[in-house]
Formats: structure tokens, sequence, C-alpha cells
């Protein structure tokens, strides 16, 4: 049976099964219990000491004692019992069965009130129950008893509800545990991929299962594998031809630099052209490369504690120079002296990266501010603001990917390339730190970086 599917069923089938097959068997063993308590041949002790018992309340509480007595009775036990006059009327005005009527004249003797010599006739459990003035029969009704009166008395149905209750809800926790755990260990590896752990497998942590879930582990690691191998590739292809790519760039730069010396004044713009898209290749090519390393060497960065309040602000004073030559500012409005555990090369060009994207889109004569807060997380926030466009709300997230724009506020005009961003990502994740985006009310956006403060 390997289909999860038939599990389930069979399951779920057998719970029911055990449920309904104890209630039968246990009802089965109360009516046969009780019918052979009352019905044997030996005298019937039982019978016996409930007409004693009602005979008691009789003579000290009289009919409405006998009443309250009786109702008791009839909702704490399956089996009805009828307290008859000699009329063939029940004292709670129940319908007497013809057969039970049948029953009493069998055995009824008839004598005068004052006659205490025959009461010897009467067998001990037939004795008669004495109220006011009137003789009463009490009379165990075996055949009235059914599964709905038994279900309606909470002391006779108790035992095998609880009983079954307990049966089923273990095989319902076993079954649910049986699914849910698979399904947990999927969820973990999915949660672990999402987070760049594509070396998580959960194929093995299954034993020797063979349903559905199985199958989806099986398809879950080898979707795993495939999606390392192309993930691999790709890293590895970009790096490699960001390596090769150097050596042709620096020919043609040597070659621009012979040309530019017996260059003449026709060509001379043609020859700076060149020159500025060499060294914007370059440009993109280092970058390239840094994204590359972030992806791949993570394990060789060397992490130390350091003053993030210090590192912002030397990212903030050569930032300014940057602004100066463009008419606009760089702010850094509040600072936080805190101790972080981390590369400071690596955040400081992180950080850098997200403040100069700001400047680039911020328009003259505005500012960039800058903002540092602590949260409740033990966090330390670092608020870029800018006054430019803004993003479009579908781009938010996507702008820290590679090669991403938006094509208003940032085009190929703004001198960017869609990396830089995504290099401060990686190394602000290296750091397990986030970088988010959000658009200001009024215009521009807010590019908030979230680091851990060591402890």
């Amino acid at each position: 049976m390997n289909s999860l599917f038939w599990k389930i069923f069979i399951s779920f089938w057998l719970a029911l099964l055990l449920f309904t097959g104890l209630s039968l068997v246990y009802t089965s063993h109360y009516l046969k219990e009780t019918r052979h308590n009352v019905n044997n041949k030996h005298p019937r002790i039982h019978l016996r000491n409930l007409i004693i018992e009602a005979q008691s309340v009789s003579r000290s509480q009289g009919i409405k004692g006998i009443q309250k007595w009786l109702t008791k009775l009839d909702r704490d036990v399956a089996v009805p019992h009828l307290l008859i006059d000699e009329n063939g009327n029940d004292l709670l005005n129940r319908e007497v069965p013809h057969r039970i009527l049948r029953r009493i004249n069998r055995y009824k003797i008839r004598y005068d009130d004052d006659d205490d010599e025959h009461e010897h006739h009467f067998r001990p459990h037939h004795q008669p129950i004495i109220v006011g003035q009137m003789r009463y029969h009490l009379i165990p009704d075996h055949r009235s008893i059914t599964l709905d009166r038994i279900l309606n008395r909470p002391k006779v149905f108790a035992v095998p509800l609880i009983i079954a209750m307990l049966i089923s809800g273990i095989v319902c926790f076993l079954l649910a545990r049986y699914l849910t755990s698979p399904l947990n260990r999927l969820r973990t590896a999915t949660s672990a991929m999402a987070k760049g752990n594509l070396d998580y497998r959960v194929a093995h942590t299954m034993g020797k299962r063979k349903d559905e879930i199985a199958d989806l582990a099986i398809d879950f690691d080898n979707m795993a594998e495939q999606l390392h191998k192309l993930l691999t590739s790709h890293k590895q292809l970009l790096r490699d031809a960001s390596h090769e790519l150097r050596s042709p760039l620096a020919r043609i730069q040597v070659a621009l630099g012979l040309a530019q010396k017996k260059a003449t004044s026709e060509i001379e713009n043609e020859l700076s052209r060149i020159e500025t898209e060499a060294e914007r290749l370059n440009e993109m090519i280092g970058q390239l490369l840094s994204l590359a390393r972030l992806e791949t060497n993570t394990s060789e960065v060397k992490f130390e504690k350091f003053n993030l309040a210090i590192l912002v602000s030397e990212v903030v004073e050569d930032a300014q120079y940057e602004a100066n030559s463009h008419n606009r500012h760089v702010n850094l409005l509040q600072k936080i002296d805190c101790q972080i555990s981390g590369n400071p090369v690596l955040l400081k060009s992180a950080i850098e990266n997200v403040i100069r994207n700001a400047i680039r889109y911020t328009p003259e004569n505005t500012s960039v501010d800058i903002t540092m807060k602590t949260n409740n997380d033990n966090k330390i926030q670092i608020i870029i603001e800018d006054h430019g466009p803004g993003v479009a709300s579908d781009m938010l997230e996507k702008i820290f990917d590679p090669f991403v724009r938006t094509s208003d506020a940032r085009d190929r005009q703004s001198g960017g390339y869609g990396l830089g961003l995504a290099i401060a990502k990686r190394a602000i994740n290296l750091h397990k730190g986030k970088i988010t985006a959000k658009n200001n009310p009024e215009s521009g956006m807010n590019a908030i970086i979230e680091i851990p403060i060591a402890s």
C-alpha cells in the first residue's frame, strides 16, 4: 500500500469501524449483563434491592418522593422500570406494553388489605410497593432498551464514548503526525532554498516511505540539484566572462592611447567617446567581478567588530565630494554609535553604492538625507532618503536584482548598470541584514538597511 490516498482512506475507515464496533460491543455487553443480573434463576437481588429502596422512599416521602425516585432511576439506567398499579397504569403515566400487563396477571394474588398471612405468596422480586392506598409493582422492561435510550443516558454511555474517543483520537493523531512530519521537513527544505541554501536535501529523511510524499521529496531534491547546477554554471560563466573581458579591454585601452597620440583634431572627439565607453565597460566588469565574488567566495570574507557610525560618517564625507560636483548635498541627520560584526571594507562599499545611487537620482539643489536608528530587534537601521522621482511599486523589490532598471528614473543615461544595488544587497545579506525600499508619500525613495548589532 504505497499510495497516500489509500493510507488516508483506510486509516479513517478503520477509525470509524473501531468507534462503531466498540460502541456496539459495549452496548451488547451491557444489555447482556443487565439481563443476566435481573433474569437469572437465582434470587433477583438487583430488583429486590430496588423494591426495598422504593418501599422505604414511599413510606418516608410519600407519592412525590417515589415519583422523584422513579424519575431518577429512569434517567440513570438503560433498562426502563415501570411502577404499575393494579389497574395497569404507570405511576409516571408512561405507556405500559401489553406483555407487561399479562406478566402481572400471571403472578398477582388478590387478598384483603388486612390479611397479612398471604404476604408470603409474593416472590421477593414481586413484592408490592404501597403508595398511599394503591399497590404498585416494579417491573423492568428489557425489551424497551434501545440504542437511543442508552445514548441519552450519560452514565451508561460515558465509558464507551470516552474509550471510542481515545482510540479514534490516537488513530487520528498518528495519521496527522504521519502526514505532517514529512511535510514539515519539506517546508524546512523550501525555506532553506529560499534563503539560498541549494545544498539542502530532504529525500533521505523520508526513511522507507514509498508514497506520494516520498516521490515529492525525490522530485524536490532533483529540482534543487538542477537549480544548483544552473546557478553554479551561471555564476561561473559570469565570473569567467568578466575575467576574459579584461584582457581585450586592456588591449583596446592600449590601442586607444596610441591612436590618441597620432590622432588629428578631426577624430579626437570620436576617440574621446571610445575612451569614455571603455572606462564604463571597465567599471561594469569590475562590478560584475565584485558580484561574482560575493556570490561564490563568502566563506573567505573576514569579519571583525567596528563602529558603524564612524564608517557611515566616512562614507558620507566621501559622497559629499561627488554630490557637490552635481550641485547636490548629502546630510547625516542622525548617527548612533554601535558596534557591529562584519567586514568594514565590504559594508562600506555597499552603503556607498546605495548613497551614490540616491545622489544620482535626486534633483539638483536637493539633498540625500541619512538617518541612523535602532529598532526593537537589536538591529541598527540606516535610512537613505532621496527626493527623486521614486520607483514604481511593483519594482521596489526588483531594483536589487542585477541589471534591473526602471523605465523612467533609472535609465542608461543615469550612468548606472543595474549592479550597484545588487552588490549592496549581497554584501548586506552576508552580514545577516537586509535592505528594502519604499517610496515617500510626496516624492523620492527611502532605502532602508538593517544590520544586527554585535552582542
